[in-house]
């Protein structure tokens, strides 16, 4: 497998950069899991987006879905349908769009459901956020990734995590920036998740341009060895 970090900035992107969005190649499969403000272009750049084999969602925020919007100018131009994943969110005028366009085919998933083609599994894991949100985990023969979406800590989370190989993780607080009452992990529970699941390796994603990344990584670090932050335009072979 093979990933394409396009973009990596929450809850709004850095100059010149981009939210939430990553392509995953697996095997012949082109998945993209979130499409995020600033990421249609730089998806173009790899591949044409009606070339996709599927768009996973991690939740229906704009951080994470509003190039949804564009794409399906680009979608009518070409006449494609493109499927797309997401967890159910009656409340997301996005979601409202994505149902009622012809250039979508939306399919509602839940935490255990799994989404099968060939030789690679995708299956959806409960994640804790102010609106309806999953995250994923892709099982395929040369390895196992996992990427959180956004959530903060819940029981069980290090059980799903369990038997990754690479996890892409919801990194946007310091530690005293956090709270239990907080949208997302911290660098330094992501890394103890990843310590704690066996994880061999992290990235810190979901970047604020607000917090120094400097910070996040030292945190980080303190729990587990192989964490790097996640930087728009890098490539990482799984």
């Amino acid at each position: 497998m093979r990933l394409h970090l396009l973009g990596v900035s929450g809850p709004f992107p850095e100059p010149r950069g981009a939210c939430s969005g990553y392509l995953l190649e697996a095997g012949s499969l082109l998945l993209q899991f979130d499409l995020g403000t600033g990421v249609l272009s730089r998806l173009t750049e790899l591949t044409a987006p009606e070339a996709l084999n599927a768009v996973f969602l991690s939740h229906w925020h704009f951080d994470h879905t509003s190039d949804l919007l564009p794409l399906i100018y680009r979608l009518q131009a070409s006449g494609s349908v493109l499927r797309v994943y997401a967890p159910a969110d009656g409340s997301s005028p996005i979601r409202n769009i994505v149902l009622h366009s012809d250039c979508f085919e939306l399919h509602d998933i839940a935490p255990g459901d799994t989404i099968s083609t060939g030789d690679v599994h995708v299956t959806a894991g409960r994640a804790v956020h102010p609106v309806p949100a999953v995250m994923y985990k892709v099982t395929a023969k040369d390895g196992v990734f996992c990427y959180t979406g956004d959530t903060n800590l819940f029981p069980g989370l290090a059980d799903f995590l369990r038997g990754t190989d690479t996890l892409l993780a919801d990194a946007l607080f310091t530690r005293a920036l956090w709270s239990a009452e907080k949208p997302h992990l911290s660098a330094s529970l992501a890394a103890e998740l990843a310590a704690d699941a066996g994880v061999s390796r992290l990235i810190l994603t979901h970047l604020n341009p607000s917090i120094p990344v400097e910070t996040l990584v030292r945190e980080a670090r303190e729990h587990f060895g192989d964490v790097q932050p996640a930087s728009a335009g890098q490539i990482i072979d799984l």
